[in-house]
């Protein structure tokens, strides 16, 4: 579900890799239809039963995915960085790379609600 509140925030947006931030978007909104978004912490948040992910506007030389609770969703994601209890980032580079990780999102996404849905 798309929130005005979001597409709003990104018209206002300044990043050299914005493209790329509503390609990742586009993906996280499309793995399930459950999906919702809003501004949290001065960022788009995608969310179902809880927070997903935000993105990270401060970081300029790559876009920035944080997963709040990355450490406990279910799968192998060779991509999400992070050793701690919790959280786990996806960094993304250009848009070559986020297509190449346009698999690997959805199935995080969809391995997020399947979870949720099992709590």
């Amino acid at each position: 579900m798309q929130a005005q509140a979001v597409i709003d925030w990104f018209k206002d947006y300044d990043h050299p890799l914005i493209e790329v931030m509503l390609y990742m978007r586009d993906i996280i909104l499309s793995a399930d239809t459950r999906i919702d978004e809003c501004i949290k912490w001065k960022s788009p948040t995608f969310m179902y039963k809880g927070n997903i992910a935000s993105f990270n506007p401060r970081t300029k030389k790559h876009v920035s995915l944080m997963f709040h609770t990355g450490a406990s969703i279910p799968g192998k994601f060779p991509h999400l960085e992070g050793t701690g209890e919790v959280a786990r980032y996806l960094k993304v580079f250009d848009m070559d790379q986020a297509k190449s990780l346009e698999k690997e999102l959805k199935l995080i996404v969809k391995s997020w609600c399947k979870i949720k849905d099992e709590e």
